[in-house]
Protein backbone atom coordinates (compact mmCIF):
# COMPACT_ATOMS: atom_id res chain seq x y z
CA UNK A 1 0.00 0.00 0.00
CA UNK A 2 1.61 3.20 -0.86
CA UNK A 3 2.44 6.16 1.68
CA UNK A 4 -0.10 8.48 1.61
CA UNK A 5 -0.17 11.29 3.26
CA UNK A 6 -2.49 12.08 6.02
CA UNK A 7 -4.08 15.04 7.57
CA UNK A 8 -3.00 16.15 10.55
CA UNK A 9 -5.15 18.22 13.08
CA UNK A 10 -4.38 21.86 14.09
CA UNK A 11 -5.18 22.94 17.82
CA UNK A 12 -8.85 22.93 18.03
CA UNK A 13 -9.23 20.10 16.00
CA UNK A 14 -9.21 21.45 12.51
CA UNK A 15 -8.23 19.12 9.99
CA UNK A 16 -4.62 20.04 8.03
CA UNK A 17 -3.38 19.02 4.81
CA UNK A 18 -0.03 17.30 4.69
CA UNK A 19 -0.40 17.66 1.00
CA UNK A 20 -0.38 21.23 -1.12
CA UNK A 21 -3.89 21.56 -2.87
CA UNK A 22 -5.37 24.80 -4.88
CA UNK A 23 -8.11 26.29 -2.34
CA UNK A 24 -9.41 28.75 -4.37
CA UNK A 25 -8.51 31.35 -7.32
CA UNK A 26 -10.16 34.70 -8.09
CA UNK A 27 -10.93 35.59 -11.50
CA UNK A 28 -11.48 39.50 -12.48
CA UNK A 29 -14.47 40.08 -14.49
CA UNK A 30 -16.38 43.06 -15.63
CA UNK A 31 -19.41 42.18 -14.36
CA UNK A 32 -18.65 39.15 -11.53
CA UNK A 33 -22.59 37.95 -11.87
CA UNK A 34 -22.31 37.35 -15.10
CA UNK A 35 -19.47 35.67 -15.76
CA UNK A 36 -19.96 33.59 -12.35
CA UNK A 37 -23.30 32.61 -13.57
CA UNK A 38 -22.29 31.85 -17.47
CA UNK A 39 -19.68 29.31 -16.65
CA UNK A 40 -21.31 27.95 -13.82
CA UNK A 41 -24.29 26.91 -16.16
CA UNK A 42 -21.81 25.52 -19.00
CA UNK A 43 -20.33 23.86 -16.28
CA UNK A 44 -23.82 22.42 -14.55
CA UNK A 45 -22.68 24.28 -11.23
CA UNK A 46 -24.24 26.37 -9.02
CA UNK A 47 -23.09 29.83 -8.21
CA UNK A 48 -22.62 30.19 -4.13
CA UNK A 49 -23.65 33.81 -2.00
CA UNK A 50 -21.06 36.59 -2.40
CA UNK A 51 -18.37 36.28 0.51
CA UNK A 52 -16.93 40.10 0.39
CA UNK A 53 -16.31 41.62 -3.26
CA UNK A 54 -16.14 37.02 -4.42
CA UNK A 55 -18.75 35.70 -6.20
CA UNK A 56 -17.93 31.86 -5.96
CA UNK A 57 -18.62 29.07 -8.20
CA UNK A 58 -17.40 25.91 -6.14
CA UNK A 59 -16.01 23.22 -8.44
CA UNK A 60 -16.74 19.98 -6.18
CA UNK A 61 -13.22 19.38 -5.31
CA UNK A 62 -12.55 21.62 -2.67
CA UNK A 63 -11.55 24.78 -5.21
CA UNK A 64 -13.60 27.94 -5.66
CA UNK A 65 -13.45 30.04 -8.32
CA UNK A 66 -14.35 33.48 -6.78
CA UNK A 67 -15.33 35.60 -9.47
CA UNK A 68 -14.54 39.04 -8.44
CA UNK A 69 -15.51 42.53 -10.32
CA UNK A 70 -12.62 44.90 -12.08
CA UNK A 71 -14.07 48.02 -13.48
CA UNK A 72 -11.44 50.87 -13.62
CA UNK A 73 -9.13 49.03 -16.46
CA UNK A 74 -9.04 46.22 -18.78
CA UNK A 75 -8.89 42.58 -17.90
CA UNK A 76 -6.19 40.79 -18.94
CA UNK A 77 -7.64 37.72 -20.21
CA UNK A 78 -6.69 34.17 -18.66
CA UNK A 79 -6.70 30.57 -19.17
CA UNK A 80 -8.60 27.83 -17.22
CA UNK A 81 -9.02 24.16 -18.05
CA UNK A 82 -11.66 21.84 -16.57
CA UNK A 83 -11.19 18.22 -16.36
CA UNK A 84 -15.15 17.44 -16.75
CA UNK A 85 -16.81 13.67 -16.67
CA UNK A 86 -16.80 12.40 -20.26
CA UNK A 87 -20.46 11.72 -19.94
CA UNK A 88 -21.22 15.47 -18.92
CA UNK A 89 -19.01 16.73 -21.49
CA UNK A 90 -21.67 16.61 -24.47
CA UNK A 91 -24.20 18.46 -22.34
CA UNK A 92 -21.46 21.18 -21.95
CA UNK A 93 -20.98 21.69 -25.54
CA UNK A 94 -24.66 21.83 -25.73
CA UNK A 95 -25.18 24.58 -23.46
CA UNK A 96 -22.50 26.25 -25.21
CA UNK A 97 -24.26 25.60 -28.60
CA UNK A 98 -27.93 27.05 -26.82
CA UNK A 99 -26.08 30.32 -26.17
CA UNK A 100 -24.49 31.13 -29.36
CA UNK A 101 -21.14 30.20 -27.87
CA UNK A 102 -18.43 29.56 -30.26
CA UNK A 103 -16.27 26.88 -29.43
CA UNK A 104 -13.06 25.66 -31.00
CA UNK A 105 -10.73 22.14 -30.99
CA UNK A 106 -7.49 24.61 -30.16
CA UNK A 107 -6.70 27.26 -28.08
CA UNK A 108 -6.02 29.56 -30.63
CA UNK A 109 -9.19 29.39 -31.08
CA UNK A 110 -8.72 28.61 -34.97
CA UNK A 111 -11.16 25.35 -35.50
CA UNK A 112 -14.64 26.81 -34.43
CA UNK A 113 -17.50 24.12 -33.75
CA UNK A 114 -14.81 21.23 -33.63
CA UNK A 115 -13.53 18.90 -30.24
CA UNK A 116 -10.24 18.08 -29.81
CA UNK A 117 -9.58 14.14 -29.75
CA UNK A 118 -6.42 14.72 -27.26
CA UNK A 119 -4.93 12.16 -25.05
CA UNK A 120 -7.83 10.24 -25.70
CA UNK A 121 -10.34 11.92 -24.76
CA UNK A 122 -12.21 15.17 -26.09
CA UNK A 123 -12.00 18.68 -25.24
CA UNK A 124 -13.35 22.61 -26.24
CA UNK A 125 -11.76 26.09 -25.58
CA UNK A 126 -14.30 28.86 -25.54
CA UNK A 127 -14.36 32.92 -23.77
CA UNK A 128 -16.37 33.70 -21.08
CA UNK A 129 -17.92 37.15 -21.04
CA UNK A 130 -14.86 38.69 -19.35
CA UNK A 131 -12.42 37.48 -22.08
CA UNK A 132 -10.89 34.54 -20.43
CA UNK A 133 -9.98 31.32 -22.55
CA UNK A 134 -11.86 28.69 -21.13
CA UNK A 135 -11.42 24.89 -21.13
CA UNK A 136 -13.15 21.75 -20.53
CA UNK A 137 -11.65 18.40 -21.07
CA UNK A 138 -12.08 15.08 -20.49
CA UNK A 139 -8.55 13.47 -19.76
CA UNK A 140 -5.85 15.31 -18.61
CA UNK A 141 -2.92 16.48 -20.39
CA UNK A 142 -0.03 13.59 -20.28
CA UNK A 143 3.28 15.21 -19.14
CA UNK A 144 6.44 14.57 -20.34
Amino acid sequence: MPNTPQPSHAPGGEPVTSVIQLNHTAIYAADRRRSAEFLAGILGLEVGSPFGPFLPVDLGNGVTLDYCEKRDEPIQPQHYAFLVPEEGFDGMIDRLEALGVTYYADPHHTEPGRVNGWFGGRGAYFEDPSGHNMEIMTRPYVRP
